[in-house]
């Protein structure tokens, strides 16, 4: 533990049985390695890889670097290669943010392995029907393996705890106007999952814009001394060039880690109940997640939406179990 910290208090009498998938995407190799450094609140079942910020070659192969990059807390953990496309539009991707490679850093380790054999969707599928009501859903880029998973086995839905997902906005979009990044890359499988009746959690930008990745917290990565830090450093370095042109922010937003923080410790964050409905026509509002703040359409609730975080203490548990990585 870090100088003048206390740990927080687990959020789950036992660590949290998690899946985790994504596109890594350095930030979300940033959050996953928060998980991975905290094994009293989550036991990590595996990592799902997605189309998204790069192709799906790249985003298993990053997977595989960052289970490597954890040591031994990644030793012994699954991965797997899911959708390599959005269910009906044309793939995009975020290379001009997150690299070519997506993980835009000197001296990272080679994965220790290759993927599993099989399918992403067939092990979201089979772990939720071996473990029914036990295992969240993480997911931290398109939704698409996760819809698949719905649409071939409509039978998970109830047995699946909870979905916490990094996407959309009450507001804002950030790849258009209009929609967040990782619901325009595939917003009928948004749509899908919205509409799952799964509990779900929304991490959206109108909080992941105010968990910056400041100088003082890129220096405070580095200083921890370890490989983890040194990489996450670097890779936060690389997304600050990003952030201050486009956004006129001081670094890159956390955006993946404080979703994964926020399945570990809601209590990082304040949820509103509201409804939300993904927009799926061509148009502007393509992807653009359609949030009933005020209740004004009366239709029920699907989702808690995230609209308020504690920021500092997110950072603090950040930097604490990134620490704790080889």
């Amino acid at each position: 533990m870090l100088p003048g910290m206390t740990s927080r208090t687990p959020a789950h009498p036992a660590p949290l049985p998690v899946i985790f998938d994504g596109d890594p995407g350095l930030d979300d190799a940033v959050g996953w390695l928060l998980a991975l450094g905290s094994p009293e609140d989550v036991q990590v079942l595996g990592f799902t890889a997605v189309h998204g910020n790069v192709p799906l070659d790249l985003t298993t192969r990053n997977a595989g670097v960052v289970l490597a990059l954890a040591g031994e807390a990644g030793r012994n953990v699954p991965y797997f290669a899911g959708a390599d496309r959005p269910l009906l539009r044309e793939g995009v991707t975020a290379a001009s943010v997150h690299g070519a490679t997506g993980l835009p850093a000197a001296g990272l380790p080679e994965p220790l392995r290759g993927p599993e054999a099989g399918h992403a969707v067939d092990f979201i599928i089979r772990t939720v029907r071996a473990r029914p009501g036990e295992v969240t859903l993480v997911p931290t880029g398109p939704l698409t393996n996760v819809a698949l998973a719905l649409r071939m086995a409509p039978d998970i839905a109830p047995l699946i705890r909870e979905i916490v997902w990094m996407g959309g906005s009450t507001g804002h979009g950030n790849r258009t106007p209009a929609a967040e990044f990782n619901a325009l890359v595939d917003p009928h499988a948004a749509q899908i999952v919205f509409a799952s009746g799964v509990p779900l959690r929304m991490v959206g930008l109108n909080v992941t814009m105010q968990a910056v990745a400041t100088p003082g917290r890129v220096d405070a990565l580095r200083a921890l001394g370890n490989r983890a830090g040194a990489a996450c450093a670097e890779l936060l370095t690389f997304y600050a060039g990003v952030y201050r042109d486009r956004y006129g922010l001081s670094g890159g937003a956390l955006h993946d880690p404080l979703a994964v923080a926020a399945a570990l410790h809601p209590d990082l964050l304040d949820w509103q109940a509201m409804n939300v409905q993904v927009e799926t026509q061509e148009g502007l509002n393509l992807g653009r997640t359609v949030c009933d703040l005020y209740g004004v359409t009366g239709q029920p609730a699907n989702a808690q939406v995230a609209v308020g975080v504690r920021d500092g203490a997110f950072f603090d548990l950040l930097l604490e179990r990134i620490a704790r990585l080889p």
